[in-house]
């Protein structure tokens, strides 16, 4: 459309230059009076005229005053037979300075010739236009169904397992899938089947795209990538002719490396009853079984995928001689955070004093794109107050903007709401203090950032892969210590803790229906989740218990709820001079770190 609308106005920007060129030419011949042969006739006896260009049948007359003028004449006579016939004496002819000039000037071409062609050459300009814009349409629909993968085979841009931090497991299988690509007739020898292909499984932002690349860059072979939603148009059988196009390419760049990006847009369980049979969506996920299958032992072509949702995938997908290697990328450790730190803070001027390590202390459960978000908003704020390096507390900083959001200077509390907030934030602070399975306070806060009124930072001394019961009932009660610290102080509740009460509600329903931690109702799980995408997103659960065992359900989340909160009510009762201390600091000082929190507490 925008090069419909560039052609359509150059077009007519040459056609108001013609007309400006045309009017020009027009209104020189407009300011000259034009008379009758009659007159002119008249004037030649009257001695008026000083001389007369002759250009075919025009007369271009100069007068004594040197006044211009036009007139015509028959072409089949001249104009001394014309002013003869007109019984002019010949005298007076003879006194007149006839000239005659060449057929006809440039100025007839301009005003007579010219406005015909333009018009005429503008319609044939149009009609070609329109022939070209007919010719793309046609273009574009005979590659409708050509595959839009990108191929990136920049040797100057390759990406290795260099510049990959962490992931190591993940590495290590992918290192055999560089092997196959580099020789596979070592394998192939030994009657080893190469993987057709890899499923890369993590949560968003581990690093699944980059790790695919350094594949394709650790082998040195082409990379196609592509989205799986790039494959689902709304036409039947266009993402499955997409697909044996991205194949059929692949197969002509043997070897090479092709990945598919978030494939669950594309292979989702069959089946679901949604689309009818000829659902575009497993249609393509058809073409991608069968292209698969079609592979050989000498066809060097390996395809990576990438999801985050394994649940959801078609169980052809993951069998063998399909996606035969799954290999899981988790969330970084303290190791790989700051071996992470270190690579994106490349380029990046930190100040001599910044520690790495504290960083990625601070950060657990944060993924690679995360990091590389913490140290991109750290130096847009060292940007914005004209620093010259990134100094550790602008990276400090920029974690709780990446965690809460960033902070709401105009957000002032009244003084009322401001205790509230600060016997709220010393409830959760004291009770994660004295309980021995909770994480410890790193930083206290009632300065609003995002949507909360105040904050308390409560970090891991080092990374969990398992959590434990009495772990859980610790967290239960830190979770309920705002709202315990409001009603023993105030002797009623506000409305900053209903997130609180969310996420104690649904740790405590977690325990007794996926754990099987609660004692009465045994080891095993109550409820399957399934989701139906249809109109939207929907998770709905299906019930495999009773009404009656319901009920259990109910009565057990209530009393770990009701259990956490009376131990969070006991610790603030017990402690109540620690828990003013808090308060007083954080009112005057809005923000307690950790070392200040620890001493407080001794």
């Amino acid at each position: 459309m925008k090069n419909i609308l560039k052609n359509f106005l150059i077009f007519f920007l040459i056609l108001a230059v013609i007309s400006t060129i045309i009017g020009f030419f027009s209104s020189q011949n407009t300011n000259i009076e034009e008379v009758s042969l009659a007159k002119l006739v008249q004037q030649v006896k009257d001695d008026q005229v000083k001389s007369i260009l002759v250009n075919g049948n025009q007369l271009n007359i100069t007068l004594k005053d040197d006044t211009q003028q036009t007139s015509k004449k028959e072409l089949s006579e001249s104009l001394t037979e014309a002013l003869k016939n007109y019984e002019v004496p010949t005298d007076k002819i003879a006194a007149i300075d006839i000239k005659v000039g060449e057929e006809p000037d440039s100025g007839m071409f301009f005003t007579t010739i010219l406005p015909f062609i333009i018009p005429g050459l503008f319609i044939i300009a149009l009609i070609w236009f329109m022939l070209r814009q007919v010719q793309g349409v046609n273009n574009r629909a005979m590659t409708f169904g050509q595959s839009g993968a990108k191929l990136a085979d920049d040797k100057r841009k390759r990406v290795s397992f260099k510049d990959v931090a962490g992931a190591h497991e993940a590495k290590e299988d992918l290192m055999e899938i560089v092997e196959f690509l580099k020789h596979p007739q070592k394998f192939i020898a030994m009657g080893a089947k190469i993987p057709k292909g890899v499923l890369l499984l993590g949560a968003p932002g581990t690093g699944k795209t980059l790790l695919a690349r350094a594949v394709s860059g650790e082998a040195k072979v082409p990379f196609f990538h592509i989205s799986g939603s790039e494959f689902v148009e709304m036409f039947v059988g266009v993402g499955a002719s997409r697909v044996r196009d991205l194949f059929k390419k692949a197969k002509k760049a043997s070897p090479c490396l092709i990945f598919i990006d978030e494939i669950d847009a594309v292979g989702r369980q069959r089946g679901a009853g949604l689309g009818g049979s000829h659902d575009e969506r497993e249609q393509t996920l058809n073409q991608i079984l069968v292209e698969m299958d079609g592979f050989d032992n000498q066809t060097n072509i390996i395809v990576i995928a990438a999801t985050n949702r394994p649940d959801v995938l078609d169980p052809a997908l993951l069998r063998p001689g399909r996606f035969d290697r799954q290999v899981v990328i988790d969330l970084p450790d303290i190791k790989d955070r700051e071996a992470i730190l270190k690579i994106h803070a490349q380029g990046k001027p930190l100040d001599k004093d910044t520690d790495i390590n504290m960083v990625a202390q601070r950060t657990p459960g944060f993924s690679g794109a995360d990091l590389a978000n913490v140290l991109n908003e750290a130096a847009i704020l060292a940007a914005k107050e004209n620093k010259k390096t990134i100094n550790q507390l602008t990276i400090l900083d920029s974690i709780e903007r990446v965690l809460l959001g960033r902070e709401r200077k105009s957000h002032i509390l009244s003084a009322e709401e401001k205790k509230i907030t600060a016997y709220h934030e010393a409830g959760h602070a004291l009770i994660s203090h004295m309980l021995k399975n909770a994480d410890p306070v790193h930083k206290v806060s009632i300065i609003s950032r995002g949507r909360a009124a105040g904050y308390t930072i409560n970090l891991p001394k080092e990374d969990k892969k398992l959590q434990s019961y009495s772990g859980f009932i610790d967290t239960m009660a830190v979770l309920l210590g705002g709202y315990a610290a409001e009603k023993t102080y105030f002797g009623e509740v506000t409305t900053g803790a209903s997130n609180d009460l969310k996420r104690v509600t649904d740790l405590a329903r977690r325990m007794v229906t996926e754990f099987g931690m609660d004692e009465k109702l045994g080891p095993r799980t109550f409820g399957q989740k399934e989701e139906m995408v249809f109109l939207g997103r929907e998770i709905h659960e299906r019930r495999d218990y009773s009404e009656k065992t319901a009920e259990v359900i109910d009565q057990e989340i209530s009393a770990y709820v009701n259990e956490g909160l009376k131990t969070a009510i006991q610790l603030v009762k017990e402690h109540k001079d620690k828990m003013e201390k808090i308060v007083d600091a954080l009112i005057k000082r809005e923000t307690i770190e950790k070392q200040e929190f620890e001493s407080l507490m001794a």
